[in-house]
């Protein structure tokens, strides 16, 4: 069994055809995902996803490119909407330096907030982070010296300054099809060193289709071939990676429940 613990099935590429999607990655041995939470004016449509499908969960939140438009000042809105049954974490949230469609105290401001949310509601944390890391570091740092809280770097594509920060705060760190893609020899030297037991797996579909899908909409089937240069990497099995991320993911995502 894997888990995709990062997809956007809300997204037009996949809600056309949603159920066929979801059989797929169930024959692919795709069992659950987690479709992600991008903008609060949009969440609604996120959560319906969730509510329709037993096997999928949601998160809350809005997107640093949607910092701009979208201030979250308090984390009130985010702790009621994570209320719901369905609802397994806070986020995405974080800092985008590479795009900056919203400045960048926007993106702190809303990043902090997010954190308080997932401190209150004792919910994973799922953190985007593109040549920020600094910046990253520090904010995660400072957060956790008010007050524990959990969470994962989200399709992870940079240095191992962050990788080592986010594992010594407990983080746990989510690889996407990048890890299969041939000019991505320093991430994988990152996954590489990652203990199996903190890593997680994920497509962040409908975008980053691994080889041999690469260039193609992505879709939950596809995390498999994430999880295999995986394996390739730690030099074990398939199995035993979809064992270990999918333990990681229910030790992570404590609301999720596969259980009737």
């Amino acid at each position: 069994m894997l888990v995709d613990s990062h997809c956007h099935l809300d997204f037009p590429e996949l809600t056309s055809q949603l159920d066929d999607v979801l059989a797929r990655a169930r024959h692919a041995g795709v069992e659950a995902c987690v479709t992600i939470g991008t903008r609060l004016a949009t969440f609604s449509r996120t959560r319906a996803i969730a509510e329709q499908h037993k096997q999928v969960w949601c998160s809350i939140g809005s997107h640093p490119h949607e910092a701009k438009d979208e201030p979250v000042t308090e984390p009130g809105v985010l702790m009621e909407a994570a209320q719901h049954a369905k609802v397994v974490a806070i986020g995405e949230t974080g800092l985008d330096y590479h795009y900056e469609h919203s400045p960048r105290a926007d993106q702190q401001r809303n990043f902090r907030t997010h954190i308080q949310a997932t401190r209150a509601m004792d919910l994973p944390l799922i953190v985007h982070t593109r040549d920020a890391d600094a910046d990253t570091i520090t904010i995660l740092r400072d957060e956790m010296e008010k007050g524990a809280f959990r969470g994962l770097i989200h399709c992870f594509t940079a240095g191992q300054q962050l990788a080592s920060a986010a594992l010594e705060l407990g983080f746990f760190i989510s690889a996407s099809g990048i890890a299969t893609f041939k000019n991505s020899n320093g991430v994988r030297e990152v996954l590489e060193a990652v203990p199996l037991d903190r890593l997680l797996v994920e497509t962040d579909a409908p975008y980053l289709a691994p080889v041999p899908h690469r260039g193609k909409t992505n879709e939950p089937a596809f995390v498999v071939h994430t999880a295999a240069a995986l394996a390739e990497l730690k030099g074990v099995s398939l199995e035993a990676v979809a064992t270990a991320t999918t333990a990681n993911f229910f030790r992570l995502f404590t609301k999720a429940s596969l259980a009737e």
